[in-house]
């Protein structure tokens, strides 16, 4: 018998520094992972931006509008473990610039394995990708700064020889004041189900609804950015047991993370300079991140992510990077395309 589950296992394992104590309870997981330069540098999650990069609207599809018309964005990290990881969308806008459509996808390539038997003798080489192909559309209610928006995705996963087929809507809700600068969000993600299983089990879809809110500076080019993610399920602080303490009588006692902390968690803080300009700078920090691959005693500057991007011509090059622990941190490359 090859060791077919190996690959179900290093998938977890991957993820896990991007997904944490959500990141077990669902398959799918890669569909959690961030979309683009943009989001990697502003914490991970970003519900509010409603400019040119239709990599947004991959995950609010309430962000799409008329100013990703004709944009091309491609995105790429290599992952951790060697993963290869990159999506890519377009928008297009049509009947006198009133409706814009956006398609997009999501690839993750997890690379070639060596496989053996139970007596250990070599069974050939295997491999494991995912991806998520998706077509989304907004709309502006009528007399009203609200927008609501819908992605559709098809999903395939063959991780070995198992294989399985997915489907999923997210929804999302976006209020919009231009003029005061003030924007909120409100996401539903990855409602669907698998069509196929991978070995006749058939396993949920990682939901997850987040809240999110941004507003622009009045006399400075800032934007503050502040996503509350994973609100589907409040407690996912957990005790490390790196932090458990001997009281006097020698019995190991556990941390317990109170109600501030397990609040934090949901938390995800941006930071945008220049924002829209020709060169941006973004910042980002999410407390679930550094508090859940934090080194007891050792400075490691988890949750931390960074980033710029730069316009030449028709052309936006972007960089982000992003820190995991002291062993692991991502690069995310990016090219936006104004085929106008």
């Amino acid at each position: 018998m090859r060791y077919r589950y190996l690959v179900l296992l290093i998938t977890v394992v991957l993820i896990a520094p991007a997904e944490a104590q959500i990141g077990g309870e669902a398959t799918y997981q890669f569909l959690n992972l961030v979309t683009g330069t943009k989001q990697a540098a502003l914490g991970g999650r970003v519900l509010t931006v409603v400019d040119y990069d239709p990599t947004t609207a991959l995950y609010n599809p309430a962000t799409i509008n008329a100013k990703m018309d004709n944009q091309l964005q491609v995105n790429y990290a290599n992952y951790l473990g060697d993963v290869n990881y990159g999506t890519a969308s377009y928008a297009y806008t049509w009947d006198r610039r009133t409706q814009t459509f956006h398609a997009g996808v999501t690839y993750l390539d997890y690379g070639k394995f060596n496989g053996f038997d139970e007596q250990g003798n070599a069974t050939g080489e295997f491999g494991g990708n995912e991806v998520a192909v998706s077509v989304g559309y907004a709309y502006n209610i009528p007399w009203s700064d609200f927008y609501v928006g819908a992605n559709v995705k098809l999903i395939s996963s063959k991780l070995e020889s198992f294989t399985s087929l997915g489907g999923a809507v997210d929804l999302g809700l976006l209020y919009y004041d231009e003029e005061k600068a003030m924007r909120g969000a409100l996401v539903v993600r990855n409602l669907g189900t698998q069509f196929t299983a991978y070995n006749e089990i058939y396993e949920s879809l990682p939901l997850e609804i987040a809240l999110g809110f941004s507003n622009t500076m009045r006399t400075l080019p800032v934007r503050l950015h502040v996503t509350l993610e994973n609100l589907q399920k409040w407690n996912i602080a957990f005790s490390n047991e790196a932090n458990a303490q001997r009281d006097l009588d020698g019995n190991v006692v556990s941390e317990e993370p109170g109600f501030f902390n397990n609040a934090l968690r949901h938390t995800v803080l941006g930071v945008e300079i220049f924002p829209e300009s020709a060169f941006e700078l973004r910042l980002g920090y999410s407390f679930r991140r550094a508090e859940e691959l934090r080194i007891q005693d050792t400075r490691a500057f988890s949750g931390l992510s960074a980033g710029f991007s730069l316009k030449v011509n028709k052309m936006r090059f972007s960089y982000s990077h992003a820190r995991y622990t002291l062993a692991s941190h991502t690069s995310f490359l990016g090219v936006n395309i104004n085929l106008q």
